[in-house]
């Protein structure tokens, strides 16, 4: 299943490692608090169980995961005005 996954994490060590983690699951970065692609129920649920197990001693810390259709991923809007890759 496709899914979209954002974080609001105030500790840059918590931030960078919850990127990382997003990244060895295969999703990409689409925004810099945002994260895409496809994962199964199991991979899904595991990435889940870290994330928490990660932000456990967190401060302040939020983590929402999307589950995305096919339906809903063919009306995606997407305005690039001025924009490089690079920069994300």
């Amino acid at each position: 299943m496709n899914i979209l996954l954002i974080y609001d994490i105030s500790e840059d060590r918590l931030r960078t490692k919850a990127s990382e983690m997003c990244k060895d699951y295969g999703l990409v970065r689409v925004q810099y608090s945002a994260f895409f692609g496809q994962l199964n129920s199991n991979l899904r649920g595991e990435l889940q169980r870290r994330l928490k197990a990660l932000l456990k001693e967190s401060s302040r810390s939020s983590v929402i995961i999307f589950p995305l259709s096919q339906d809903s991923l063919d009306k995606v809007i997407y305005i690039d005005i001025h924009y490089s890759e690079d920069a994300v």
